[in-house]
């Protein structure tokens, strides 16, 4: 068990959290006249109940996925909002830093930002790799949260896993791996080793193996301490029901789940030696995501073409390392023909 009282705010660690009615009865009632709510509902989800604050049901079928006890969920508003509550409860504005690689996904730092915390970059290497070493060199007394990306957005590798361990024992903070993509990584998630090490939070998210990023459902999994202390600062009903009981729905159908990521990983093969062959290609990096970041003759004027084309990829040139390159995602086969299609007609 961590000592959170040397690592979360003082603060936050003495907040009283906002109770609601959901709060303070949790179970089943004929009558519910506590939370000033209309008794009139036309919607078989009755959205005219507030949702189960703590989201129960949902954690139960995520923990019976995930093989994780219930007690170690956060469930938030897409990964987004475990990221911003990791800032709030342990990151001083205007005295305490977090420590991230570079590139990696944008967030992290827009919410060091308007948490008014300092953020510091270290360059990956040629590999788009790191080392514990150099990581933690850009941290001081004051770096509380470290964020590690793997497999990494956009770069699309997974990070060294042994540099991962290092960086978490070595580390007297908190320690967040975002693990997005693992679904589609030939490597093991480390939600197994969340016993392990103490001052780990594991980030998951519900917007791409499973095919649900309209509906805003991310995850966040970490000690039963570090959990507790993050729902007292996120919103009392910060997922709707309608979300739960779609998540609820999704959760029974794992299966199709693996299908769809089998697809695309057969699909990223396919896209990767078509792309492989044309003259604008100068390079394809390994990926263990659902995107391939591609090196290009002309990162700008080829990302404006398949604009033309009604092709949207992501131009990736302006970020650290990535000069000339366009960040591809995965997508179906006929959607595959047609890029690659486009490139071809751009070579005539």
């Amino acid at each position: 068990m961590m000592d959170l009282s040397q690592t979360v705010r003082p603060n936050i660690l003495h907040l009283k959290p906002y109770s609601s009615a959901r709060n303070e009865f949790q179970g089943e009632a004929s009558v519910y006249l506590d939370a000033n709510e209309n008794p009139y509902s036309d919607h078989p989800c009755h959205l005219n109940r507030y949702p189960d604050p703590l989201q129960q049901k949902v954690k139960n079928a995520v923990a019976r996925v995930k093989g994780v006890d219930k007690e170690r969920i956060f469930l938030g508003i897409g990964s987004d909002e475990p990221i911003d509550v990791l800032y709030r409860v342990f990151c001083e504005p205007g005295k305490d830093n977090a420590v991230a690689i570079d590139p990696t996904y944008g967030m992290y730092q827009v919410a060091a930002d308007i948490n008014n915390v300092e953020y510091r970059k270290v360059l990956l290497d040629e590999k788009f790799d790191f080392t514990a070493d150099r990581l933690l060199q850009a941290a001081d007394r004051h770096t509380k949260v470290i964020f590690l990306c793997s497999p990494n957005n956009p770069t699309g590798n997974l990070l060294n896993r042994d540099e991962i361990v290092k960086t978490i024992l070595r580390f007297d903070g908190i320690v967040a791996l975002d693990e997005a993509y693992i679904d589609f990584a030939h490597q093991a998630s480390f939600l197994t080793s969340l016993r392990q090490y103490p001052n780990l939070i594991v980030l998951q998210t519900f917007s791409k193996a499973w095919a649900s990023a309209a509906a805003r459902l991310g995850m966040a999994f970490a000690a039963p301490e570090i959990i507790r202390i993050m729902n007292k600062v996120k919103y009392p009903y910060n997922i709707n029901q309608l979300t739960q009981e779609y998540a609820l729905q999704m959760l029974q159908n794992e299966h199709r789940m693996k299908e769809r990521v089998a697809m695309l990983l057969q699909e990223r093969d396919r896209l990767q030696n078509a792309l492989s062959v044309l003259p604008c290609v100068e390079r394809l990096y390994p990926t263990d995501a659902n995107f391939i970041l591609v090196q290009v003759t002309d990162a700008n004027a080829i990302y404006r073409y398949l604009t033309e084309k009604g092709v949207i990829v992501r131009n990736r040139a302006t970020l650290s390392l990535c000069a000339g390159c366009l960040r591809i995602t995965v997508g179906t086969p006929q959607e595959t023909d047609t890029l690659v299609n486009a490139l071809k007609t751009m070579q005539r």
